[in-house]
Parts: C-alpha cells; sequence; structure tokens
C-alpha cells in the first residue's frame, strides 16, 4: 500500500491542491484511495465538499474510530478523512500523552481494502505533521517557483532528518519533489528550477514536468471539484494526469544530470 504524505514548511505551494489531485486521479486509475487531511485548516473537506461530525481530531483524541471520520465515497473509490480547526487544540489536549507522535499510525492500523493513503499536511512541523509522517513512507514536496518556497522545502528536510535520527527503523523517503506554478518563459521559474536541480538533497529527486500555472485548478476547487470534473482538457489536467502515472510507476523523471528547464523542453513538455 502506498503511503504518501504530502509536505512544505512553505505555505500557499499547493501541498492540498497536490494531495487532492494524487488521490483523486490514483482513484480514477482504479486504486482504491484514503486522503487524510493533518491540516487543521480543513481545506481538503471544504475544496470536496465533505461535511463530517467526526474528524481526525476526534480520532487522534480517540473520541471516535475510524469507521466514524471516514467519509465514503467522496468520489468514486475515493473516501476522506477531514479535519476542521479544532485539530489545532490536539497539541495541548495531547500533551501528556504517551508516543504521541504515532498515535495516528496506531488509529491507521485497523485499516483494510486500499491502495494508497494520501495524508495532506500543515505548514509547520506540529504534532499532526510528525504524526502525518510517522505513518508515511515517501514523501512528496510541492515547491512553486519562488525562493521561500524552496528555502520552506529545505527546512522540510532538516525536520525529515530529525525524524529520521529519532525513529530510525521508520521508512521516510523522498519520492519527488514537485514544481507547482510552473511557467518557463518567467526568469523567476527559470532560476527556481535551476536552484532545485542543482540542491544536493533535492536534484535527484525532481519531477521536472511539474505542474503548469491554470486558472483552472482556482476554478475548480471554488466549485469544489477536481480539475477533471471542471477542466478535462486543460493544462493541469494533463499535467496532474502525467504526475499520478509517474507516482504509480515510481521511476525517474528525466536523465540525471539535466535542469529542470532542458528536460522539460526536451521532453517536448514545454509550457506555453
Amino acid at each position: 500500500m502506498l503511503q504518501i504524505a504530502i509536505v512544505n514548511m512553505k505555505g500557499g505551494v499547493g501541498k492540498t491542491t497536490t494531495a487532492i489531485h494524487l488521490a483523486a486521479g490514483l482513484a480514477r486509475q482504479g486504486s482504491r484511495v484514503l486522503l487524510v487531511d493533518a491540516d487543521p485548516q480543513g481545506n481538503v473537506g471544504h475544496a470536496l465538499g465533505v461535511r463530517r461530525e467526526r474528524t481526525i481530531g476526534d480520532l487522534m483524541l480517540g473520541d471516535a474510530s475510524l469507521d466514524d471520520v471516514v467519509a465514503r465515497g467522496v468520489r468514486e473509490r475515493l473516501d476522506v478523512i477531514p479535519s476542521t480547526p479544532a485539530a489545532f487544540a490536539l497539541e495541548s489536549h495531547l500533551a501528556g500523552a504517551p508516543q504521541r507522535e504515532t498515535i495516528l499510525s496506531r488509529r491507521l492500523k485497523a485499516i483494510r481494502g486500499y491502495d494508497a493513503v494520501i495524508i495532506d499536511t500543515s505548514p509547520a512541523m506540529n504534532l499532526l505533521t510528525y504524526n502525518a509522517l510517522l505513518f508515511a513512507s515517501d514523501l512528496i514536496i510541492p515547491v512553486s517557483m519562488d525562493g521561500m518556497a524552496i528555502l520552506g522545502a529545505r527546512q522540510t528536510l532538516a525536520g525529515i532528518h530529525q525524524i529520521r535520527e529519532l525513529w530510525p527503523d521508520r521508512r521516510l523517503d523522498l519520492l519527488a519533489v514537485l514544481p507547482t506554478s510552473v511557467n518557463v518563459s518567467t526568469n523567476a521559474t527559470r532560476a527556481a528550477f535551476e536552484a532545485l536541480a542543482e540542491d544536493v538533497e533535492m536534484g535527484d529527486r525532481l519531477y521536472h514536468r511539474g505542474i503548469r500555472q491554470c486558472i483552472d485548478v482556482t476554478y475548480a476547487i471554488t466549485q469544489r471539484q477536481t480539475i477533471w470534473e471542471y477542466a478535462p482538457r486543460s493544462r493541469a489536467a494533463e499535467d496532474y494526469d502525467a504526475f499520478v502515472q509517474f507516482v504509480e510507476g515510481g521511476v525517474a523523471d528525466v536523465p540525471a544530470g539535466r535542469t529542470g528547464r532542458d528536460a522539460t523542453i526536451e521532453k517536448g513538455q514545454a509550457i506555453v
């Protein structure tokens, strides 16, 4: 079973959009998927029109069972565990709980019948984020095309190193660094691609194609739809389709040693 956390300590880089479209995309390909919102902002539920009386906060506190918090049939083959701002209080409520960083892993042990669990996280190394990372086996770091997002990605990796040191038995691999809001006609995008490609840790995991800028994604989320429901022929739909296939295959996107822009253009994937 795939267990993937979407994480970046910088907000506004497309984490929730990535989590939703990876989960929905895998479901479209025939997988049974559970999408978990581990961000107290609760944007997954809002974006997909999910309303649930019991949420991840209740699950973490032991006030609700897994069956109580899973919203089933949100889309075909896609179930969701939503979140609400009440989860902001988990830090204080669970302050004295033993092994509180692994509560989510223990609660999700009972899940059956899924091919993938995708977890959206908040832009902070809080208790829910630690729980998400200690459940996941693979990470995807979305990075928008600006320096602060790259800095957030590096801060994220520093946090990952700490987790690996504290829990050396846990597998936690970087599956992909995913550029978002990509427009290769701008200097900012080209500079960001170069910085990512040259980064010692992120360069080898850089998904060079990226996700192109597309206003249809914003409109889709506003309408509580995925990009395939709102604009199935858009550039974003095409890009998320390709990324889902990449995740399913788990193989390198382009030959090593190529810069992001060169690889993108060479493979006929230039953004226009």
